[in-house]
């Protein structure tokens, strides 16, 4: 087994630090907050954090609009500040990730001002720009990824229109051009320099475009949506072909790494998402010569969850990153929360049970590869409700401004963290007004309340976190998927110090499990298992799970796992169901 680096298993806590503390008073989180809370965060057991845009940005997209990639945005402290989290982490054993922003920048940054001001100036083609059609239009049909729009928007000033994957304030950079590259590297290299651990790179599969400008095919109504899509957004109608997820980028991801390299221990996470199959994409977007993690779309299926589904995402997931590189990611600031997964209701029609998102720590902490963990996901709270929660008034983001009530935008996951459940605004600010509201049901699930309850999900969290560090397997092993039936989900990590296998019960049904094949597995004690053995019978509850220790592997050791026992039909009563491998 090749030798594993800390990333490539690592927990990397994802920050939002606009709605982490508020401690200036203005409503709106802060470096300080998060500095004020770096305890909270080692106390996971988490090995690193990302954080969103900290950088000068009229913030019309959460920052991912930078005015000044070497500048903190003052709403957020100040670059001393910055300083003091980073050696503060440091001391708590936490990395630290920053994001950067390389596919556009804000309409507001001087150089797409001095870019837009004539067609002959030093950066007139840092920027992609074209010609209208005969007829005044468009140069062609692509379409924003937010608003399902034109991507192209016109500019008097050169006569011309300007191309922008996402918000017209947010025009793309030109990566065709080499002088664009190293500029953008030149940003990256002041935080390198401050000492940073890592980058999330915003919107790779986005750097280049199709530089003969061709149309994009209609999706054909058949065709299948990528996972993470909305069939709802009108920018899923057409394929992704010439505007991004363009294989230029490959070869640059070389020139990054070589960059990267010269800084050891900086690590590199992509971001590869709205991609026709981001599993694919992302699996080229990593390896030695080129980004070292990629998280994609593979767990994001608008779908109740089951073990077949499990089993199919995994096991192309294993196909595709045979040497590893895979970060998985749930909750996300443009995602929604841990809790809306997998339509946040079993395939009955009932909502998840809170044993359910205890039993997927387990289940989510088990899977090969890194992990994203969205703050708030551990406290388990709900996508915040508009109306509801958030007055359609007070609506932020910019996707959901313009989709409501087709689609409700990203707001629902970025409001504050309820830190004291009877403090004004949960406690994340002493403002009148938080720049998001925090929901009643977020308060009962505040910091102060879970910390004091044993067997609440944040304890679950932390308890789970800081087991999966003393095990080996799970640390740095590899993953032998087993073949289970509905709705039982297994499989075995191995290192030479340890062999785990792991089951997971992913229905309301109480099951049984034949462990005969592995009669020699010893139940792991320490961790929350709520499966009880019987002899080689396992008798797991709803939702439940279970870990136990195997011997060395033995050439005739069953492949797979063996049959499954089908779920209770009432007290006492059970069916039994041999499963064929």
């Amino acid at each position: 087994m090749q030798t594993v680096k800390w990333w490539q298993n690592a927990v990397i806590y994802h920050i939002v630090p606009r709605s982490f503390l508020d401690t200036s008073g203005d409503g709106e989180g802060d470096l300080n907050g998060i500095i004020a809370k770096l305890d909270y965060i080692a106390a996971l057991g988490v090995d690193a954090i990302w954080l969103c845009p900290i950088y000068e940005s009229p913030r019309e997209d959460l920052g991912y609009d930078p005015t000044d990639l070497r500048s903190i945005d003052p709403m957020y402290g100040s670059l001393e500040d910055f300083q003091r989290l980073l050696a503060l982490a440091h001391a708590r054993g936490l990395k630290v990730i920053v994001d950067q922003i390389w596919s556009h920048t804000s309409d507001r940054h001087p150089w797409f001002q001095e870019s837009r001001s004539s067609r002959d100036n030093p950066k007139a083609d840092w920027y992609v720009w074209a010609d209208p059609k005969p007829d005044g239009s468009p140069p062609n049909n692509w379409r924003s990824a937010f608003l399902g729009d034109s991507a192209w928007t016109w500019s008097p000033e050169r006569g011309q229109y300007y191309f922008h994957n996402f918000l017209k304030s947010q025009p793309d950079l030109n990566w065709h051009n080499p002088a664009v590259i190293e500029a953008v590297l030149a940003e990256a290299r002041f935080w390198l320099e401050l000492g940073v651990d890592g980058f999330r790179l915003d919107a790779v599969n986005f750097y280049f475009h199709d530089q003969e400008l061709r149309d994009n095919p209609v999706r054909p109504a058949d065709a299948s949506l990528p996972d993470g899509i909305s069939p709802k957004n009108p920018f899923a109608h057409q394929l992704f072909k010439y505007n991004f997820c363009r294989p230029e980028t490959i070869e640059v991801l070389k020139h990054i790494r070589e960059f990267v390299q010269a800084y050891p221990g900086v690590i590199t996470l992509g971001e590869v998402t709205l991609a026709e199959d981001s599993i694919a994409l992302s699996s080229e977007y990593v390896g030695d010569q080129r980004l070292h993690l990629a998280y994609n779309s593979a767990l994001l299926f608008d779908e109740s969850i089951s073990a077949t589904r499990l089993y199919q995402t995994l096991e192309k997931v294993l196909t595709h990153f045979p040497d590893g590189g895979n970060c998985w990611c749930v909750g996300n600031h443009d995602y929604g929360r841990l809790r809306s997964c997998w339509t946040g209701k079993e395939a009955s029609g009932k909502p998840y049970p809170e044993g359910f998102y205890q039993m997927m720590v387990g289940l989510l902490l088990s899977l090969p590869g890194a992990f994203c963990l969205y703050q708030g996901d551990e406290l388990g709270l709900p996508v915040a409700r508009i109306p509801e929660d958030i007055p359609v008034e007070e609506i932020k983001d910019p996707f959901g401004k313009a989709l409501y009530p087709i689609l409700p935008g990203r707001d629902g996951s970025r409001t504050p963290i309820p830190w004291i459940a009877d403090s004004l605004h949960g406690g994340f600010t002493t403002a009148s007004k938080p720049w998001l509201p925090v929901p009643q049901s977020h308060r009962e699930r505040a910091v102060n309340l879970q910390d004091n309850e044993p067997n609440s999900l944040l304890n679950t969290w932390r308890r789970f976190l800081h087991w999966r560090k003393q095990q080996p397997a799970l640390m740095r092993g590899d993953c032998q998927m087993l073949k289970t039936e509905e709705p039982i989900f297994g499989l075995i990590r191995e290192t030479e110090e340890q062999r785990l296998i792991c089951l997971f019960n992913l229905s309301e049904i109480p099951t049984e499990y034949d462990l005969s094949p592995y009669a020699e597995c010893q139940t792991i004690r320490g961790i929350d298992m709520t499966a009880q053995r019987q002899g080689n019978i396992l008798k797991i509850p709803a939702y439940g799970t279970f870990f136990g220790n195997l011997p060395p592997a033995k050439e005739n050791y069953p492949p797979f796992s063996p049959p499954l026992v089908q779920g209770r039909k009432g007290e006492g009563e059970s069916d039994r169901v041999m499963a064929l491998s």
